[in-house]
């Protein structure tokens, strides 16, 4: 069969022939990939960025996708630390990490919106108790999962969304989905009374906000959470001290080893409904895998799927 290979973490991925996946477990299962989405965590764990990477090459990417088991019935499944990705013709699941879809979703509308749509839906519903009224700010709304945190915001009851970016041509399609308002990072004084933080670029960004917020707050003790996602601008922040001192702010992380296996797969069916009812707008393009190299670095508004 054919695959997308790693051999280095500072190299691309290349299209070519390797072995077939066989399934050794009881819960294991070969299956036919049909989509599977370039996201931020992929890309991170096949360049030795991302926390979980191993070194172990050769390496398949690809850490979920929609896929078509043995019976023919199409499934979303996420992988977990494996070599052997979803960047193939064929690989292995875990079916308890996987979820049935309707016989007429889009595999590639589903393999787009999951992994960014999962960032914010379980960093809301298993890291804190969210309740329907709250406001949230979102750092790092344009991108795409920062597009998807501001829909699944407001689908969870948040009474105010604020979309906080660099790109301001960008800010009317946000608008749009549903933000009450756009900022950029350095207006964050502007937001100062949320009550979630959602942060998907962490870094300076992150650092530079935290202070005019929370000095800003009409009543600093109310708490405010900050969730911590992604790293976009930087894997470390200088957060100032009094940031922590000025005002009732807690700030804890929402991903892999934080957040149970078991929790990401109970909020893939309810997630995987509103993707293919169409309840969330999803960009999304399709590519064939043999282009991968090509694509690997491509910077684009839509979410790259690769199709074998």
């Amino acid at each position: 069969m054919h695959a997308a290979v790693i051999t280095s973490f500072d190299a691309p991925p290349a299209y070519r022939e390797h072995p077939d996946p066989v399934a050794t477990g009881e819960h294991a299962m070969v299956v036919e990939v049909l989509a599977a989405g370039l996201h931020h965590l992929t890309r991170a764990k096949a360049n030795g960025t991302h926390y979980s990477s191993t070194g172990d090459f050769p390496l398949v990417p690809g850490a979920d996708g929609v896929v078509r088991d043995a019976a023919g019935r199409l499934r979303y499944a996420v992988l977990d630390d494996t070599r052997f990705g979803t960047f193939a013709e064929r690989t292995v699941i875990d079916v308890r990490r996987s979820v049935l879809l309707p016989d007429d979703a889009d595999p590639v509308r589903i393999a787009a919106a999951m992994n960014p749509g999962l960032s914010s839906w379980v960093a809301l519903r298993r890291r804190i108790a969210f309740q329907e009224g709250q406001r949230v700010l979102i750092l790092g709304a344009t991108g795409n999962a920062g597009r998807m945190a501001i829909q699944i915001a407001k689908r969870f009851g948040a009474a105010q969304v604020i979309a906080a970016g660099r790109d301001t041509t960008r800010f009317k399609a946000l608008e749009v989905l549903g933000a009450d308002r756009t900022i950029t990072f350095d207006e964050a004084g502007a937001a100062a009374d949320v009550d979630v933080v959602l942060d998907f670029v962490w870094g300076e960004p992150a650092a530079g906000a935290m202070l005019p917020m929370l000095t800003a707050r009409a009543d600093r003790s109310a708490p405010l959470t900050w969730i911590q996602i992604g790293s976009m601008a930087g894997a470390t922040a200088p957060v100032p001290s009094v940031a922590l001192r000025a005002a009732r702010m807690r700030i804890l992380g929402s991903g892999i080893g934080s957040v149970p296996p078991r929790d990401f797969v109970a909020e893939l069916p309810e997630l995987a409904a509103a993707v293919t009812e169409g309840a969330l707008d999803v960009r999304a393009r399709a590519v064939p895998l043999a282009g991968i190299a090509q694509a690997w670095t491509e910077q684009t508004g839509e979410r790259l799927v690769f199709v074998p």
